[in-house]
């Protein structure tokens, strides 16, 4: 008999492991507000995800339909699955939040010409897989080197420190 105690000490359930990061998204993005959104995935994508095998480097989150969808998330195929049961690699996946934060996502990108990024995909405390996005706003090529200059300054402060 094997229970949840069991299953965590044998390390069965990851927390907080994350699989795929968009660092560019910070860069070229300034990131106002932030959400936490599940995924409909198939089975091969949970397990693909498991393995660290993601990338959502070239993905686009909008609306369609009144819900909120992630489209060019690239989920590799899992090897180990049998033909019948292996998934698209790029299909559109909707993404899973509720009715007020959909509304806000959804005025925000209409009515106030922002755009929703997607900064890092992860698998949480109940070993889910989550999706984190932001609400955006582009970035101009003078704020994007004042930025720059700011990490650089940060790296150089760091070192004269030690």
């Amino acid at each position: 008999m094997t229970g949840k105690k069991d299953k965590k000490k044998s390390g069965m359930i990851s927390t907080d492991k994350v699989v795929a990061e968009n660092r560019k998204a910070r860069f070229d993005y300034e990131l106002l507000d932030r959400f936490e959104a599940g995924i409909m995935l198939k089975g091969s994508e949970v397990k693909s995800l498991r393995l660290g095998q993601c990338s959502i480097k070239e993905t686009f989150v909008g609306p369609k339909d009144g819900e909120i969808w992630l489209w060019g998330a690239n989920i590799a195929e899992y090897k180990q699955a049998g033909p019948h049961l292996q998934h698209e690699p790029t299909r559109p996946r909707k993404l899973l939040l509720n009715k007020k934060e959909i509304d806000k996502l959804i005025g925000a990108v209409t009515r106030e010409g922002m755009t929703i990024v997607a900064t890092q995909l992860y698998f949480d405390k109940k070993g889910r897989a989550k999706l984190e996005i932001a609400i955006a706003r582009g970035k101009k090529k003078y704020d994007k080197r004042e930025t720059e200059k700011k990490r650089d300054w940060q790296r150089q402060k760091q070192s004269l420190i030690r």
